[in-house]
């Protein structure tokens, strides 16, 4: 197994043992959609807090580079389930496996989804349906599972990364950005169900960020440092609030101010 880190950038970070552990309800962190550009940049922060982590994705390879990775940079214990979750009949055995080999976990962090271009969503029904698919109708159906666990338990975060794009139909994105309103709307209503068992729920927006699924868009070197992302990520898992994190902040005035534009006006926007 290649124990070398994934990135470069591991002399300039602290040494494992000099990583004080922090007291905090973050110690044993579920993330779902591991190899995605965001949740690895959460993972690796998350790591050199000594937090215990069990990563799920596809790729086996991915996994295994990963999981030597981030035990090098202080992460107590790493495991690995290779599923794809996109396929909501994988769910149970993946969460089966949390259960028993990760019992006691405090977090869960949804971070996958997939954007395909509006065009190809345009004129293929089956695209269209991949994308409501792995960026909404999976998504809740893996985190009923785990919401009914933390009810039980009457502890716990549930948190997923939805979109900016989901705040309000645009003709440029409007399949994807539909997809991550729903889930967005789902979290709000799960907010709700479990706050009286005292599980708090977050719906993290962030505005566009630089990762390869954004790479091919216009501007892409513009986007935000997913560094910067993952700090106000784990800062919020930390925190157990806000209920909505807005990364970076400034996409919160944002929308604000697009939510607000007339309809009639909106409709002739171009972007």
């Amino acid at each position: 197994m290649n124990t070398q880190p994934i990135s470069d950038d591991l002399t300039s970070m602290p040494k494992a043992a000099s990583v004080a552990k922090q007291s905090s309800a973050l110690n044993k962190v579920v993330i779902l959609g591991a190899t995605s550009g965001i949740a690895l940049e959460v993972e690796r922060q998350l790591a050199q807090r000594g937090c215990e982590l069990l990563l799920v994705a596809r790729s086996q390879q991915r996994l295994a580079a990963l999981e030597s990775d981030l035990r090098l940079r202080g992460a107590r214990q790493v495991l690995a389930y290779s599923a794809d979750l996109s396929a909501i009949a994988h769910h149970a055995a993946i969460f089966d496996f949390v259960r028993r080999s990760f019992s006691g976990y405090d977090t869960v962090l949804l971070a996958y989804g997939s954007m395909h271009e509006q065009k190809e969503s345009e004129a293929s029904v089956d695209t269209l349906l991949e994308e409501i698919n792995v960026n909404y109708v999976s998504a809740a159906a893996i985190l009923t599972l785990f919401a009914a666990d933390l009810e039980q338990r009457g502890t716990g975060c549930i948190a997923a990364i939805t979109s900016v794009a989901g705040d309000r139909g645009r003709r440029s994105n409007y399949i994807y950005g539909s997809a991550k309103g729903a889930l967005s709307l789902y979290l709000q209503g799960l907010r709700g169900r479990l706050h009286p068992a005292g599980v708090k729920v977050i719906t993290i927006k962030p505005g566009p960020v630089q990762t390869p699924m954004t790479d091919p868009m216009p501007n892409a070197a513009r986007f935000a440092d997913p560094k910067l992302v993952a700090h106000d990520i784990v800062r919020a898992l930390d925190q157990r609030r806000p209920d909505v994190l807005y990364t970076p902040k400034i996409w919160r005035y944002v929308m604000a101010a697009v939510e607000h534009v007339p309809e009639p006006i909106f409709k002739r926007l171009s972007f």
